[in-house]
């Protein structure tokens, strides 16, 4: 029998009962790999410190209370100009965007402008986050200012032309800095040019809710995962 045909089952290396007392909603690594953090809908944010080489917990949780929702989506800033530490969440409730520095304990900012729940959030280039809201906008924030720098929302340069008509569920930014690429919950995909502040293609790849988008390495694909059970690959250099 083909090794392919009977896969080793995973062994789980670290577990924690009740981490929270409400159900998980997202979870991320620190990019230096020393911090676990969870995000949930008893409107708490843990960051528990962590040995990934021997699957230990280093340390007790660091508990942040500064959401009054659901936590939906979160991350750790990437770059040396972060170092490493610095955790951005949003979901729902006062649909802000909460960074905090994890190393210090401390929160730093709290980013207002969408008007709805906060469904996914993208870093990139050290400061850059992109975030995708029920309120149908993309919005580009800059911790450097920190403000929001840009809105993608539902009309396109004041032509009247909409641009998304449903929330934006997911998000992702090419590694070139770019390109945009969102996931709606009406089954729709979009491109948009992030340098030209122009759509260059919307696209309905699924049957449903498209809930995650991410480039390949080298941004001449991209994935796609929905509802409706299904992921696929779309060529991105072709017509």
């Amino acid at each position: 029998t083909s090794a392919y045909n009977t896969p080793k089952q995973p062994v789980v290396r670290f577990k924690r009962n009740k981490h929270h007392k409400g159900s998980i909603y997202c979870v991320a690594w620190s990019p230096c790999g020393q911090l676990l953090a969870t995000g949930s809908n008893d409107k708490y944010v843990k960051v528990l410190p962590f040995n990934a080489e021997t699957c230990n917990a280093t340390g007790p949780d660091l508990e942040f209370s500064m959401h009054d929702g659901t936590i939906r989506d979160l991350a750790f800033m990437e770059g040396p100009e972060s170092g490493g530490a610095i955790l951005i969440s949003a979901g729902a409730g006062d649909c802000n965007i909460y960074t905090t520095d994890c190393q210090r304990g401390q929160g730093l900012h709290a980013l207002s402008g969408h008007t709805g729940h906060i469904l996914a959030l993208y870093t990139w280039s050290g400061w850059m986050i992109a975030s995708g809201s029920q309120d149908k906008t993309v919005r580009f924030w800059d911790l450097r200012v920190p403000s929001c720098v840009r809105v993608v929302g539902t009309t396109f340069h004041g032509t009247g032309k909409t641009c998304y008509r449903s929330a934006v569920a997911s998000v992702a930014v090419d590694p070139s800095g770019r390109l945009l690429a969102t996931g709606q919950e009406d089954s729709s995909c979009m491109l948009y040019d992030i340098r030209g502040g122009r759509m260059v293609q919307s696209y309905h790849p699924h049957g449903s809710d498209v809930r995650s988008v991410r480039f390949s390495p080298g941004a001449h694909y991209l994935l796609t995962g929905s509802y409706d059970m299904k992921i696929k690959v779309t060529d991105l250099q072709g017509n």
